[in-house]
């Protein structure tokens, strides 16, 4: 696979391989069904690809606390895991 840089990119954007692919799967779908293909989609696409959302890390005691709020919500609080009958 040719390596993406931004000269070889979608309007020479700095994506990387994947997202090039992605975004020239997308067009070319588009095309072929006889559709616009420069969508307000293609621009949330490119600007998730270009300005990710930033990952939340999560910690045990974040997993801890939402299994203890799941285990109130539906009525048991023993801590047991629900066994089948």
């Amino acid at each position: 696979m040719r390596e993406a840089t931004p000269g070889t990119t979608f309007h020479g954007l700095p994506l990387t391989a994947e997202q090039h692919s992605e975004i020239q799967h997308y067009i070319h779908r588009r095309k072929r069904a006889g559709e616009e293909w420069d969508t307000p989609e293609l621009h949330a696409m490119l600007a998730d690809m270009l300005d990710p959302p930033e990952e939340v890390v999560h910690s045990r005691l974040d997993d801890d606390a939402s299994t203890t709020a799941e285990r109130f919500a539906a009525g048991r609080d023993d801590g047991e895991e629900p066994t089948a009958h």
